[in-house]
């Protein structure tokens, strides 16, 4: 989870004990830790990426440069699970179900109106390039070449925002090569350009009230995580929230985190999920009023409805590294975004 302005700042509790809730397996401890204590970074890794599986994309009826602010993030981290097993997951789609999820979503939904869509379909942009001339009007690259990540402000630069060595888009797909070059773990943390909603500071990115659905999948890079959020306009955190979702390291699970509008910078509420980051899958946060739900696959995860934020926020997509460890430093891949779609609060 993000805190620009906050650093690689430690969660600890002030005064009350972190609330977590129950889906699909138990209850986890809220813990965070800087970026000592994982692998230390030596040579650097190959910075030509690899290639990207294809990711085919396609639009369908829905069933039913922003200036970024400033860089850093509180991340939760889910320490271990209680001792218990993980609770049997719901009944398996059907196949008509499978295939309406890999679709775009394209129009209004009851409650919703759809203002922003994007399925990477104008055409490749090299790696160092990103948004380019096919993009720039709809996209931002986000934190510029040498940002401290949320470790990084802790650790001195050992990892940050390197979009130029990141981002590019292959075969339809937004994608992220996650790697290392002399000794630093290279993320990004590209924003959508979606119509403003706030005035103090006005920003093109940004929403009260919104509902954002991704198609995504990670290769398995122990150490490089995902905190795609709404981050508060105001910047003013705990006291105007955070919104995580799809949120974990890409070595373990997909969890979300609604974080209260609260003080205390240990309240939130954590909502794991069974699934790793190797398969496709579609994660879609539903912030509205009282109320923030999480689902994946089209099943939800679970709903937050204490201290819910209620002040305009923006969506980010924030990839980076060496929460709650640093990667091998050999460790490289990819993370991939299909499609993005937009809803505000009607």
């Amino acid at each position: 989870m993000r805190i620009p302005g906050g650093g690689g700042v430690t969660r600890q509790a002030r005064g009350r004990t972190p609330r977590f809730r129950r889906l699909l397996v138990p209850a986890v401890v809220l813990l965070l830790v800087g970026c000592s204590g994982g692998a230390t970074p030596d040579a650097p890794a190959q910075s030509t990426p690899p290639p990207a599986p294809r990711a085919p994309s396609t639009t369908a009826a829905p069933g039913g440069q922003a200036t970024p602010a400033e860089p850093g993030s509180q991340t939760t981290t889910p320490a271990a699970a209680a001792a218990e097993s993980p609770a049997t997951p719901p009944e398996t789609l059907s196949d008509l179900e499978l295939a309406a999820l890999q679709t775009m979503p394209v129009g209004d939904l009851p409650g919703w109106k759809q203002v922003f869509t994007e399925d990477f379909t104008q055409g490749d942009v090299p790696l160092g390039a990103f948004p380019g001339p096919a993009y720039q009007a709809r996209w931002s690259a986000g934190y510029k070449d040498g940002t401290p990540d949320t470790a990084g402000q802790a650790s001195g630069g050992k990892s940050g925002y390197y979009p130029s060595r990141v981002l590019s888009v292959t075969n339809g797909a937004l994608d992220w090569f996650l790697h290392s070059e002399n000794g630093v773990f290279m993320g990004a943390a590209p924003t959508p350009r979606i119509p403003n909603a706030s005035t103090a500071p006005p920003r093109a990115n940004s929403l009260l009230y919104g509902r954002v659905s991704v198609r995504f999948r990670a290769d398995s890079l122990a150490g490089y995580k995902t905190a795609w959020l709404f981050w508060p306009d105001s910047g003013v955190w705990p006291r105007d929230g955070e919104i995580d979702f799809p949120e974990g390291d890409l070595g373990d699970r997909i969890y979300g985190a609604a974080h209260w509008a609260n003080p205390d910078p240990s309240a939130s509420d954590l909502f794991m999920s069974t699934s790793t980051f190797t398969s496709w899958h579609i994660a879609t946060t539903e912030w509205s009023p009282g109320r923030v739900e999480f689902l994946l696959d089209g099943r939800s995860l679970g709903v937050s409805t204490t201290l819910v934020p209620a002040t305009p926020m923006h969506f980010i997509l924030q990839t980076e590294a060496c929460l709650p460890t640093c990667p091998a430093p050999q460790t490289q891949g990819h993370v991939q975004l299909d499609w993005i779609a937009v809803w505000s609060r009607v």
